[in-house]
């Protein structure tokens, strides 16, 4: 990943920003032709620093006006129980992030919801029954000042 130049970098930045412009624009930019352009955002995909496009979505307004960040111990550890515990947790569509951490907790979960009662459902009839789970904590968000954004 160090083969990254200037150029590079600044077309990485402006595709974080808005990954939908096209060729021509960033080309002329950055000082580019339009297939120089696009030859580097193919050699950038080819060797792994673009994964694909993206499309973010407000949670708020489609809705889901909770969201709730869950630290979860595992009760059994093992790699069979990592991987039961993942596969089973993956499927369940309110969890947005799924992160197996260091520390107090063996994973970092993002779920959104509804409302408090739709996170109480979700948390009670899926999450409580995944396999292997042990103590939770859950904290609310309450605002988010710094979305992610470029490296």
């Amino acid at each position: 990943m160090n083969d990254l130049d200037a150029i590079d970098r600044s077309l990485l930045r402006a595709l974080s920003l808005d990954a939908s412009r096209p060729a021509a624009d960033l080309g002329r930019e950055l000082g580019l032709s339009q297939p120089a352009t696009w030859r580097r955002i193919r050699r950038l995909r080819e060797i792994g620093a673009l994964k694909g496009r993206r499309l973010d979505l407000d949670a708020a307004a489609l809705g889901f006006g909770v969201t709730v960040f869950l630290g979860i111990k595992l009760a059994s550890r093992g790699r069979a129980s990592l991987e039961d515990f993942e596969r089973a947790v993956c499927a369940i569509r309110e969890v947005q992030t799924v992160e197996h951490v260091l520390g107090l907790y063996d994973y970092r979960l993002r779920v959104v919801a509804r409302d408090l009662e739709d996170f109480e459902r979700v948390l009670r009839r899926r999450i409580m029954t995944l396999p292997g789970i042990g103590p939770v904590e859950a904290n609310v968000l309450l605002s988010e000042e710094r979305l992610p954004g470029p490296l």
